[in-house]
């Protein structure tokens, strides 16, 4: 008869993680990304502002340009070189609208707006909706924060 004592029981090695390791670590992956991707998409947001200031700094020196060529302003985006299709071809995030100022004529003065393209991620932006920027040099925005904009 075989004797069962005899019988070497083979030992097994716990490998692996446990359920509740694995919890763990998932909170703690849960945690620090709630703390880390409102920061990251307000740096996203940031990152977007800059670009419609300079969309709207280049236009000025366009203008400027242009009155020094030709004694005025212009409403016309493409001449100053400026087509609304580049908003799709280059991914932008701002379109630029450019109207006489509220206090002169187009010959005169300017107002250049800044305004999130439609669907874009910018939309989302409250604390800087719009950035303005007239022939005067004054820098406006909108915004729930838009005093800190420029």
């Amino acid at each position: 008869m075989i004797s069962y004592n005899n019988i070497k029981s083979k030992s097994h090695s716990n490998t692996g993680f446990t359920l509740i390791e694995l919890i763990m670590v998932m909170a703690i992956v849960g945690v620090i990304l709630s703390i880390a991707l409102p920061s990251y998409q307000q740096s996203l947001y940031k990152a977007r502002r800059a670009e419609a200031k300079t969309l709207l700094l280049d236009l000025a020196n366009r203008q400027e340009q242009l009155m020094l060529d030709s004694s005025t302003y212009t409403t016309d985006l493409a001449q100053l070189g400026y087509s609304e299709y580049k908003d799709e071809a280059d991914d932008r995030v701002y379109s630029p609208k450019l109207n006489p100022c509220a206090s002169g004529s187009i010959e005169t003065c300017y107002l250049l707006t800044a305004i999130p393209v439609k669907n874009s991620h910018q939309e989302k932006d409250k604390n800087c909706t719009s950035f303005s920027l007239d022939s005067f040099g004054k820098k406006t925005a909108t915004g729930d924060t838009k005093d800190e904009c420029w």
